[in-house]
């Protein structure tokens, strides 16, 4: 049968991670991991790097993902205020223009 490095045809997410843990909890270390696998010490360091700058992400209050999404939203409807905005300039305008009172709107 064929050794681990033989048999691992592509490194998922999920074996990066449990490689990477591997390495944190001190049962191999990047050297040798690099290797067993036909790897190169500095894409184990990377995968480290990642996983611990990630793992970072994910520990705060309000992960990227969700502050991006937050201000796509804001972003869009920022421009739909604009839109009911200039919506409303023409309006008034066109009252003007054609003499005709604005309606009142308070009640």
């Amino acid at each position: 049968m064929n050794d681990e490095s033989d048999e691992i045809k592509r490194w998922t997410a999920r074996r990066k991670a449990s490689v990477v843990m591997d390495i944190i909890k001190g049962k191999t270390t990047a050297a040798e991991l690099a290797r067993t696998h036909d790897l190169t010490v500095g894409e184990v360091e990377q995968w480290i790097e990642d996983f611990v700058s990630m793992g970072t992400e994910a520990l705060r209050s309000h992960p990227r993902d969700a502050e991006a999404l937050h201000k796509s939203k804001e972003k869009d409807l920022l421009a739909k205020i604009g839109d009911l905005t200039m919506q409303i300039e023409v309006y008034k305008i066109a009252c003007e223009v054609q003499g005709k009172p604005l309606p009142d709107v308070r009640s």
